[in-house]
């Protein structure tokens, strides 16, 4: 949302772009090694998420799935967060049209363990529109997303939180 200037912001309108959420991400099992924490900001460019991770070293794949559970290793979140049933994709390069509304890519973890990942992703907001993300899940997947058809081949779920809000206003 553009304002002209002078233009005023309704109530809705506020409260839409300060909402504010998190995602504290854990293990799905006894073994896994996943944990940090995602804040999100819907801004005026869309939905602002920085992710602090710690997880094992390497590329693993990054995505808002449908449901808001973490039960059964992760399972329990369903797919990739797809309301519009278009091919896997990247969202942040190939658009609504040719990725689902989950797909973040991936996430890097260094040697060390530790990875940060920053994006705004414009049309998604935590509870506005058709694109709205509070209550679901984001998953942490055990390899990298390749893109392929038809959810990216990441493998299994050692990281999972719900998306909960922490400021409607």
């Amino acid at each position: 949302m553009f304002l002209a200037e002078g233009a005023a912001i309704g109530p809705v309108q506020l409260a839409a772009l300060a909402a504010t959420g998190q995602v504290m991400f854990q293990g799905t099992s006894e073994t896994s090694a996943v944990s940090g924490i995602a804040k999100l900001q819907d801004t005026e460019a869309g939905l602002q998420i920085t992710l602090d991770l710690e997880a094992p070293p390497g590329e693993h794949g990054f995505h808002i799935h449908e449901f808001g559970s973490c039960a059964d290793a992760g399972n329990a979140a369903g797919g990739h967060y797809n309301p519009d049933r278009v091919k896997h994709g990247y969202l942040l390069s190939d658009g609504f049209s040719n990725a689902h509304a989950g797909d973040l890519g991936n996430v890097r973890v260094n040697s060390d363990g530790k990875a940060t990942y920053t994006a705004t992703v414009s049309g998604l907001s935590l509870t506005q529109g058709k694109y709205s993300v509070a209550g679901r899940a984001m998953i942490v997947h055990e390899k990298p997303d390749d893109f392929g058809q038809p959810t990216g081949n990441a493998g299994g779920r050692p990281g999972c939180g719900t998306i909960i809000l922490t400021s409607a206003n």
